[in-house]
């Protein structure tokens, strides 16, 4: 029995951000009917709490999927010059549960993400949505970027980070010309399209910001505990998310509201893929203010994970390993 190796390169090569939005898409449709399996992740942490490692099991029945991600978080990794997630994805054919590939996830997750935040972000922003802020400046800042230039017009990027030079470098680094802004507000002001990728504890948009029709897609917090925005920014926002059950227990931009009391369970008008499939209603008007939090579930990376194995067996990708007997 072999096992198909495929690396960063080759995800990247395999997976190009037009298609994937496209993948994405698909699979939240499928979960959406009933078409997956997926229990809420699992952490473990280091004894000093300083990386954990997170379990992201699940099954997707089209196309048929079966497998996990395997990823440790360290938040100080990046001091060290190395990448905060770092892990890999596990598929298994499902006549015999053999495995069958493992595939490098710090490249998945930063295009499967803001391939989602562009699924959002093509249901639920104005059509003509232009104006573009990125708080963050680290790899899901420049893959959100790909994201929203594929799937809306976009004619002003500005940016934001805490660490002004993080910023300039994403900027100098970018395909098209980004403006570093010295303050969140400033970064936001006027804008119609709102990318939240930090690594924020404590709100770093505040509604009072938000511009009349904007869409924000939050993106960066994803345990109980933390959040990005403020409580007036979810509040005053028509909030999809990608998944309920995900939401109601993981996602501290919500339950923080939450907690406060100005939200309950019933300010969750549904999940993205219940925008697709026209079960519910996104946007309802030009200028109401739509939030998309997207937390990151399995049937991502499996999705994402199948397409690039068999765009690898077309194309002779990847390297064959021998793995038992």
């Amino acid at each position: 029995m072999n096992i198909l190796v495929i690396s960063h390169a080759d995800v990247v090569r395999l997976l190009p951000m037009e298609v994937c939005i496209d993948v994405m898409a698909d699979a939240l449709r499928v979960m959406s009917r009933g078409g997956a399996v997926l229990p809420l992740r699992s952490m473990v942490w280091t004894l000093d709490r300083t990386g954990m490692i997170g379990l992201m099991p699940g099954f997707l029945d089209q196309p048929t999927s079966l497998g996990l991600k395997v990823v440790s978080i360290f938040p100080g990794n990046h001091a060290a010059g190395y990448d905060s997630h770092q892990g890999v994805v596990m598929l298994f054919e499902t006549k015999h549960g053999s495995p069958i590939a493992i595939i490098d996830a710090s490249s998945i997750t930063a295009i499967r993400t803001a391939a989602v935040s562009g699924v959002a972000t093509r249901a639920l922003a104005r059509p003509g949505a232009s104006d573009l802020a990125i708080l963050g400046s680290g790899v899901q800042a420049a893959s959100h970027l790909a994201a929203m230039r594929a799937v809306r017009p976009i004619k002003r990027v500005r940016v934001w980070s805490r660490n002004r030079d993080n910023a300039q470098r994403f900027a100098d680094a970018s395909p098209v010309a980004v403006e570093v802004m010295a303050t969140p507000r400033a970064a936001v002001d006027g804008a119609d399209l709102i990318c939240t990728t930090t690594a924020a504890r404590e709100p770093i948009l505040e509604g009072a910001w938000l511009a009349p029709g904007a869409h924000v897609n939050a993106v960066g917090a994803c345990f109980a505990v933390t959040r990005e925005l403020d409580t007036a920014a979810v509040a005053r926002a028509r909030l999809i998310v990608d998944r309920l059950e995900s939401a109601l227990a993981e996602s501290g931009d919500f339950l923080i509201a939450k907690a406060e009391g100005a939200v309950g369970n019933d300010h969750i008008v549904g999940e993205l893929g219940d925008v697709l499939l026209d079960r519910i209603a996104g946007r309802r008007s030009n200028d109401e203010v739509t939030l998309f939090k997207s937390l990151g579930i399995a049937i991502e990376d499996l999705a994402a994970a199948h397409y690039i194995y068999t765009q690898a067996l077309a194309t002779g990708s990847g390297v064959s390993v021998p793995l038992g007997a």
